[in-house]
């Protein structure tokens, strides 16, 4: 669940003399300039965020790493401030090498884990991430099969030969691939038909309020129905209520994700803390 807001930049008039042009245009400068100074600092952080198993939601199944970034302040950022105006500049592909160190290096460090690591179809083509992730791949663990690389609908079309043929070759590594915001887009079915991804996150938009919602009742178990067809594990996200749990049970959903289970925190359950190491 790559939490960055969708901004429809493409309704926008490119004329900065709108004035609805020039703010946006403003705010991705500062957006910018903001994160190419964290990344010069090296101040980047996954905050992760549980994904629990639908039939016993007690058991976490995986942890998804979701980008952050401090300001010059120490304040934490959450992608959804950033990642629409970085997303196809170089600060962008940088930021998806900081994510895929921070991540690769828990998974090495805790051999228990299985990690979703979010990424821009973009740097698939990206020497320093294809070198990051290679290098870890071929340390010879068990990195590879606890490591889920997460993209959406979007991100994977922009490139969808390279993504195919990039896919192909990390599942033969052991490697899961995650379909995000699924069904918030119009080219759903073609993905699961052409791309073969490992599990679908169903949009958060559907599973809000579902417990008693009868559109997004019928949207979010079509949804499952076609994931199942095409053997995909699916995961809802943004679950925040225990009836909303409830319902998606009785679809028999895969895993489950969103605020009732835990927030994204930088400091997750296996971060030993300082007073801890110091006693």
């Amino acid at each position: 669940m790559r939490d960055a807001t969708r901004i429809p930049r493409a309704d926008i008039p490119r004329d900065e003399s709108s004035p609805l042009a020039a703010a946006i245009a403003t705010q991705d400068r500062q957006a910018v300039a903001m994160v190419e100074a964290a990344i010069a600092a090296r101040r980047v952080r996954l905050a992760y965020q549980p994904v629990v198993l639908g039939a016993a939601p007690d058991r976490v199944g995986f942890w998804e790493g979701l980008t952050r970034v401090l300001d010059d302040t120490g304040r934490v950022i959450p992608a959804r401030e950033f990642m629409a105006a970085v997303e196809v500049t170089e600060a962008g592909r940088q930021i998806d090498c900081l994510a895929l160190e921070a991540g690769l290096s828990t998974l090495r460090q805790n051999p228990g884990l299985r990690i979703a690591i979010n990424m821009s179809a973009r740097s698939v083509g990206y020497p320093r991430w294809q070198r990051i992730l290679k290098r870890e791949l071929g340390a010879r663990g068990t990195v590879a099969e606890r490591l889920i690389l997460e993209m959406s609908e979007a991100s994977a079309l922009i490139v969808p030969d390279l993504v195919t043929a990039f896919m192909g070759e990390m599942q033969a590594e052991g490697v899961a691939f995650s379909l995000d915001d699924f069904g918030a887009g119009f080219t759903s079915f073609r993905l699961l038909r052409d791309f073969g991804f490992d599990m679908v996150k169903i949009d958060g938009q559907f599973v809000r309020g579902v417990a008693g919602n009868p559109d997004n009742q019928a949207l979010v178990r079509a949804l499952v129905a076609v994931a199942r067809q095409f053997d995909m594990v699916t995961v809802a996200e943004a679950v925040e209520t225990a009836a909303e749990a409830a319902f998606l049970q009785t679809l028999g959903i895969g895993a489950m994700q969103g605020y009732l289970y835990g927030v994204p925190t930088v400091r997750p359950p296996w971060v030993e803390e300082p007073q801890r190491r110091r006693a």
